[in-house]
């Protein structure tokens, strides 16, 4: 399961950074997640629990922002939601120049500090 590197990878750069700013810990991690990117959310949440244990981070919440997944055709400029399992073909002239305009996405968007060591975010509701 990939899911573990990632949360690992994640977590090592959020601690990190935290030890960087003199922080005490990290409260929420927002994480920004591609339709596309082949990563099962469920698992990334769980996978971060355990990746968390002994680093600044344990404790934080991890929110996750789901993108979309967007096509363009080139040659007829339509736009289109890609779907799952990915659809790129163009539905309007079945062109061949279709250009993938985001879906992939996964990527650190933003570090929420704790005021004090093992304090965890609200959840949102």
């Amino acid at each position: 399961m990939h899911e573990m590197s990632i949360a690992v990878a994640v977590v090592e750069q959020v601690d990190a950074a935290a030890r960087e700013h003199g922080a005490p810990g990290v409260a929420r991690v927002r994480l920004q997640v591609g339709e596309l990117a082949g990563v099962v959310p469920e698992a990334l949440d769980f996978c971060f629990e355990l990746a968390c244990a002994g680093t600044l981070v344990a404790g934080a919440v991890l929110d996750t922002e789901a993108v979309a997944a967007r096509a363009r055709c080139a040659p007829c400029d339509v736009e289109w939601a890609v779907g799952m399992p990915p659809d790129l073909g163009c539905p309007s002239c079945s062109g061949g120049g279709v250009e993938l305009l985001c879906g992939r996405e996964l990527q650190i968007l933003g570090v929420e500090w704790a005021e004090r060591p093992g304090v965890r975010a609200e959840q949102k509701g």
